[in-house]
């Protein structure tokens, strides 16, 4: 997390970016059961270009001058933890339900670690497992309705998997953001990440003849999920962040599965069984202990202290 600057605190901008965040469910549920996933990703993406357009030329000057390193990771933030996991998030409302894909997003912060340990020399110790073995039972609880009794095969497994596919990936984009955050900044980072995730999805659509036509009618729904869980929740999130010490924004980020549960429940009728209840619970906690174990202790679970830039967001969103 960044560190606190001056200027009042803004704990309460993030707990607004992350609600934004769960009200996704609203347009990607409905637009991902009507149409291909691919479709849906492609045209938000087209919107989110079209957005940060302005910015391109710079950061497009920046990359030219940045090392390979930066360039690799730029490539992967785009093609992967924009287009691609955005895909497979879009595809898990497809065949799963509008509250399990969102709430195991939390567990980007602990894959992340994972991936900091193998690609930028983060050494994690024992105390890590205190949190991610909690995190994977609450994540099974959380998916499977009967948890002792789950096939693989099913749409629930399905939709999990593919929700946790969406988490790795943004996770490493999380992880690269930090590699290339040191010679690229927010705004450049955000329109090479739209801009590449774009043309990603149009060499994607293009090879495998996936029909990427929208009816006019769902052009309000991919205008209002570009515009509110996308580029306007980033916006805030990152705005926030500079003003809010890492402890509070990690609480305030339970705003995304909170909001997500509640637009589940009251938007679509899903009705999570006590086990998915407790299996969230259990997720939630184990990541704000987590959080709050690395902001204060003295021996943090991972060995190398945290950069302060953060690259992809969460939301996927």
């Amino acid at each position: 997390m960044m560190n606190v600057r001056g200027g009042g605190d803004r704990t309460w901008l993030v707990a607004v970016a992350a609600s934004l965040w769960g009200l996704s469910a609203l347009w990607r549920g409905p637009l991902a059961r009507e149409f291909e996933p691919l479709a849906v990703v492609l045209w938000e993406h087209v919107v989110l270009a079209v957005l940060v357009l302005p910015w391109l030329v710079p950061a497009v000057r920046r990359l030219r001058t940045a090392t390979w390193r930066t360039r690799l990771a730029v490539l992967i933030i785009g093609a992967g933890s924009s287009a691609l996991a955005t895909v497979l998030f879009t595809a898990a409302f497809r065949v799963g339900d509008p509250i399990t894909p969102q709430v195991l997003q939390k567990l980007q912060p602990l894959i992340a670690l994972l991936l900091a340990a193998l690609l930028l020399g983060e050494r994690l110790r024992r105390g890590f497992w205190l949190f991610c073995g909690p995190a994977l039972i609450g994540a099974w609880l959380l998916t499977f309705p009967e948890p002792l009794s789950v096939s693989l095969a099913s749409a629930t497994a399905q939709a999990a998997l593919l929700a946790i596919g969406a988490a790795s990936l943004w996770a490493a984009g999380t992880v690269l953001g930090r590699l290339a955050s040191a010679e690229l900044g927010f705004r450049d980072l955000t329109a090479l990440r739209f801009t590449v995730g774009l043309i990603t999805l149009t060499v994607i659509a293009m090879v495998t003849g996936t029909d990427v036509r929208l009816s006019w009618s769902a052009a309000p729904s991919v205008l209002l999920l570009a515009l509110v869980p996308g580029l306007l929740a980033l916006v805030l999130y990152y705005l926030a962040l500079g003003r809010t010490a890492a402890s509070r924004a990690t609480l305030a980020e339970l705003a995304f599965p909170l909001t997500a549960a509640l637009v589940g429940v009251l938007a679509f009728g899903t009705r999570p069984g006590v086990s998915q209840w407790i299996g969230m619970a259990v997720v939630l906690a184990s990541v704000v202990a987590l959080a709050l174990h690395e902001h204060r202790a003295e021996r943090p679970a991972v060995a190398q202290p945290r950069l302060e830039k953060v690259g992809a967001a969460s939301s996927g969103a």
